[in-house]
């Protein structure tokens, strides 16, 4: 049974990110008074069931809560270009591959791409290769549109490809 001191008007289930990346829930009573749950749940409920009830959603927002704010932090700003390719059907694999080759060399010649991926593990759709890009921002990817680096590159690529199919993604 409830004591009066324990009855709820309205109650709510808050959290705030600390610094250390860990969650402090509390709970606001009718009272207006704000109860460090960690600390003073079980000092300042007098009623078994409503410290379970307490307890219980405590854990259970902190199951739900934590992954999602941890992956919101681990969620890159980068830009990826993928693209993916059909070769003509007269190219060379050399040709293919100093194509392929040509875009390991992008990052030393534009700084804005950060890393490169060139080794097609599947693919699907018709095409042949895939490979992608990872540019540092949006500013980045656009920059590179029309550079010397893109330019050079297309020496090299444009003449055996067939037909490509462009993504770019970011967060």
């Amino acid at each position: 049974m409830r004591t009066p001191g324990s009855r709820f008007s309205e109650s709510y289930l808050t959290h705030r990110e600390n610094a250390g990346a860990a969650v402090m829930f509390m709970v606001v009573f009718s009272t207006g008074r704000r109860i460090d749950v960690r600390n003073e749940i079980f000092q300042n409920c007098p009623d078994q069931r409503m410290k379970k009830l307490l307890l219980a959603l405590a854990l259970s927002t902190a199951a739900f809560c934590l992954p999602a704010a941890r992956a919101a932090d681990t969620a890159p700003k980068s830009v990826i270009h993928v693209v993916t390719i059909a070769w003509k059907a007269d190219a060379k694999p050399e040709q293919i591959q100093a194509a392929l080759d040509a875009v390991k060399d992008l990052p030393a010649k534009f700084p804005g791409i950060t890393r490169v991926w060139t080794r097609s593990i599947k693919v699907q759709g018709g095409k042949k290769n895939a490979l992608v890009m990872e540019f540092a921002d949006e500013a980045a990817l656009k920059k590179y549109a029309g550079s010397d680096a893109q330019k050079e590159w297309y020496k090299v690529y444009q003449p055996v490809r067939e037909e490509s199919t462009t993504f770019d993604i970011t967060n």
